[in-house]
This record gives C-alpha cells, sequence and structure tokens, in this order.
C-alpha cells in the first residue's frame, strides 16, 4: 500500500486543465475538458467514498479521449484505478489502465483537498473561472472538507457507532 498521493490541477488554455497523480510507485498525466463537470465531479466522488459509498467513478472528458476514476472502497481502503478511453462512451474493458494504487479513503480525501486549496490559492476563485469557464466548485470542496472531519478517525475509518448503552449515557 502506499503512504499517500499528490494530485495537481492546473489550468491550461480556456476550458482546460492538466491533472497529475503520483505516488511512490507511478506518476499519470491526464486532460480535462469544461464540457464535462470533472472537478465537481471529482470532489462528490471522493465525498461519497468519505461517507461510506463502496464504488464512485468520475469521467475526465478531453475531446475524444476520456480518463475514467473508477473507485473501489473496501473497508478503510480505496483501490483507484486510472483508464484512458478511446472515446468517452467506451467501456471500462476497452480501456488502458494507465495508473492505479490502494490507499487509505482519508489519504484520497486529504489529496484532494490539498490539491484543490492550491487551486483556489493560485488562481482565486476569479481567475479560476475566467480561465476554466465555470464558478470554482467551493460548495463540493467544503462539502468533502466537512464529511471528512465528521468521519476522520485514527485509520481513516468512520468512527464506531454508538451503542444504545452509550446513547443512554
Amino acid at each position: 500500500m502506499t503512504a499517500g498521493i499528490r494530485i495537481t490541477w492546473t489550468l491550461g488554455g480556456h476550458g482546460w486543465a492538466d491533472c497529475v497523480i503520483e505516488d511512490h510507485r507511478a506518476k499519470a498525466e491526464l486532460t480535462a475538458s469544461y464540457i464535462s463537470d470533472a472537478p465537481e465531479e471529482f470532489l462528490t466522488a471522493v465525498a461519497r467514498l468519505v461517507a461510506g459509498a463502496t464504488e464512485a467513478h468520475v469521467q475526465f472528458e478531453a475531446e475524444p479521449t476520456a480518463y475514467r476514476w473508477l473507485f473501489h472502497r473496501e473497508t478503510a481502503d480505496v483501490r483507484i484505478r486510472l483508464l484512458e478511453l478511446r472515446s468517452g462512451s467506451d467501456h471500462d474493458n476497452r480501456g488502458t489502465e494507465i495508473w492505479s494504487s490502494r490507499l487509505p479513503v482519508d489519504a484520497l480525501a486529504r489529496a484532494v483537498l490539498r490539491c484543490f486549496d492550491e487551486v483556489a490559492r493560485t488562481y482565486g476563485e476569479s481567475g479560476y473561472r475566467g480561465k476554466w469557464g465555470e464558478h470554482f466548485p467551493r460548495a463540493e470542496l467544503e462539502a468533502l472538507r466537512r464529511l471528512r472531519h465528521a468521519h476522520r478517525h485514527d485509520d481513516g475509518t468512520r468512527p464506531p457507532a454508538p451503542t444504545p448503552a452509550a446513547q443512554a449515557e
């Protein structure tokens, strides 16, 4: 298992972003276009995993190429596969895996929060809108931050639910 990952989101020409994901083993570079809600959907997928969802996926459109993130949660860990597809309508089995990892859900959430906090610092929300063409995903970023805080536990899992006896105290 990896110790962690680093994700960067760099705005290029109007409506284009480059995303890099790397861990101690490998690095993948991909592109996203504003024709899809890639940042919002990415943040929402990770928030769903933090909240306990067992699967999520996100697609970054790169016209005509697409990059599909497949997330599978297994207790406190998440297995991530990143596929490159010739077309966004292709089935997963037609994609080429360009990166994969397994890490604690909390480490993924932390990396995504750091990534988009850096985007906000670098571009500002108005600069982001000017380059990306859409509003900065503030609501989705803060929702992920709140969920991570609410579900944070030393091993990255959700704290145990209180027992009926503990609730009565």
